[in-house]
């Protein structure tokens, strides 16, 4: 009497892959590219100036407000400017200066850019390096 060892079964192919010695690879793999890595640093790296105690502290700089009225009205610190050339000769004044004033341009919300553009046009053509637009706040309503 003959005994039968497995089934039927052993004669279809298996169609299953066997997958575990790609994760072992993909897991070497990982391994190595983690510790290949260069560690990253968050420090910038910056040259700061050396203190030089012996130097007086600087004056800070002298401040032109140039203020734009809605209707196109120019102020110079307070005072209404009556015309472009009056405005030029002001800017021209600055602009010769050693140690140059900042210009500190205030339009109002309601006046045209072509009066904005002129004055800043203006202070660029007659030199003046240090102009700035404050009051932007009032522009985000």
């Amino acid at each position: 009497m003959a005994m039968q060892v497995g089934s039927a079964a052993e004669d279809d192919v298996m169609v299953d892959i066997n997958t575990t010695p790609l994760i072992d690879v993909m897991l070497v793999l990982l391994i190595m590219f983690i510790i290949t890595i260069p560690i990253q640093t968050h420090a910038v790296k910056m040259n700061m100036p050396t203190p030089n105690n012996a130097a007086p502290p600087p004056q800070p700089p002298e401040i032109i407000r140039i203020d734009v009225d809605f209707d196109g009205t120019i102020g110079w610190n307070g005072e209404i400017v009556p015309d472009r050339a009056t405005l030029e000769a002001k800017l021209a004044s600055v602009a010769a200066a050693a140690d140059q004033a900042e210009v500190h341009l205030r339009p109002n919300k309601l006046v045209t850019y072509k009066v904005v553009a002129m004055i800043m046009a203006s202070a660029q053509r007659l030199g003046v390096t240090k102009i700035g637009i404050v009051g932007n706040e009032q522009f985000m309503n």
